[in-house]
């Protein structure tokens, strides 16, 4: 087998249910790897996107990663075991010659293509990723639905907390329990509105997680954790900068509930720093970490182990990105749970036009790969990159 072609394209996405709505021109990466492999006369191809949140890889996919990928000699990507692809020679291959270090975005460029690799090896195996993943690592399967919670609740540019309001029952009546949240913008007093708008009508706070997009310096985290702490609310995440870990360690001290830190490192190196040094507990805070954000599966699966090494569990991580791909991750590796964007970044939020949330989990879909397929408008974007 060999990748005979990698298609790339930047497109854009948008925060909100209504693209209208201004999002600060974010776009990400959508590819596509063309095999020389045929299924019903068509060859198989593996796609992947940048996840969210960040910007478009192009100009690094294109130019460095891709044709590493590209000229990989006929068999040189295949498994020991009789598999078509290995997705971490795959990895190996796109990685050759680069330097430790310097991780800035170039990490997405590789975890975009690396997302379309596994994508293309489950789909040669004709199995989806989640089981195509437990096999390759040797991780339990545990067939169990994976808990999902709303991701959600940006700032809206009129009438804030009505709509903020109205986009959490949307939440609720979709089946879901938890719900996570935007603060770090405004002024903290004006944040506890938002926040006691939210728990009026999830009725508990711990059913509520809110994220401050690493806005706070060392004081205003504090002074936020002080604040928040009454509400007791499912985790505080991302608090200040993300190698600030000195600010994390002081407020893990002071502040009792739930933290949640990771979204925002990318690497294994940048990971084992917040593990010595942010004062993180294991079994209570959770870990956030994107898996196409962090060179892809293989440095995330190293990430896991190296906190398991430490004495957390898989249980601890429920990664970013509120799609298909990150729902496959935490049904694969046995971890905690995964974000869900039912409104936000589509066409890529959310998982399958079929799939229902019950009571707050639901199960990744049985298509072969991580089922792209299944969502109906994210496969005409994908399949656009492949018509000839």
């Amino acid at each position: 087998m060999r990748i005979v072609d990698v298609r790339e394209r930047t497109v854009p996405i948008s925060r909100y249910a209504d693209p209208d709505l201004p999002s600060g021109g974010l776009n990400t990466s959508i590819v596509a790897l063309m095999s020389d492999t045929k299924r019903n006369g068509e060859p198989v191809v593996g796609y992947g996107f940048s996840s969210v949140g960040r910007f478009a890889q192009g100009g690094l996919i294109r130019e460095r990663f891709a044709p590493r990928l590209l000229a990989a000699e006929d068999d040189a990507l295949a498994g020991t075991d009789g598999q078509p692809v290995d997705p971490f020679k795959a990895w190996a291959a796109m990685m050759a010659g680069e330097k430790p270090g310097g991780h800035g975005e170039r990490c997405i460029a590789v975890g975009t293509l690396d997302m379309a690799v596994w994508d293309l090896a489950a789909k040669l195996a004709d199995k989806p990723l989640y089981r195509y993943l437990a096999e390759t690592v040797g991780r339990p399967l545990d067939e169990s639905p994976v808990p999902v919670y709303a991701g959600g609740g940006y700032y809206f540019p009129e009438d804030d907390i009505g709509c903020l309001e109205d986009e959490v029952r949307r939440f609720v009546d979709l089946g879901f329990r938890d719900v996570k949240m935007k603060i770090g913008a405004l002024p903290v007093e004006q944040e506890l509105k938002r926040i006691e708008a939210v728990i009026s009508v999830l009725s508990d706070g711990n059913r509520l997680a809110v994220d401050a997009m690493n806005a706070y310096s060392a004081d205003e985290a504090l002074t936020a954790a002080a604040a928040l702490a009454p509400y007791r609310l499912r985790w505080f995440e991302d608090i200040c900068d993300p190698l600030d870990y000195r600010t994390h360690a002081a407020v893990a001290e002071a502040y009792g509930p739930p933290l949640s830190a990771g979204e925002a490192l990318f690497s294994a190196a940048d990971a084992a720093n917040l593990l010595r040094y942010g004062g993180l507990r294991p079994g209570h805070d959770v870990l956030t970490f994107d898996p196409a954000h962090c060179y892809g599966l293989p440095e995330y699966i190293r990430i896991v182990e190296l906190f398991e090494s430490a004495g957390w569990s898989s249980r601890d991580f429920q990664p970013h990105g509120g799609h298909l791909f990150g729902l496959h991750v935490a049904a694969g590796l046995g971890l905690g749970g995964a974000e869900c964007n039912p409104h936000n970044f589509q066409p890529f939020g959310g998982f399958g036009d079929e799939q229902r949330v019950v009571d707050g989990t639901v199960a990744p879909p049985d298509a072969p790969g991580i089922g792209f397929e299944t969502r109906e408008s994210l496969i005409d974007l994908f399949g656009s990159l492949t018509a000839d």
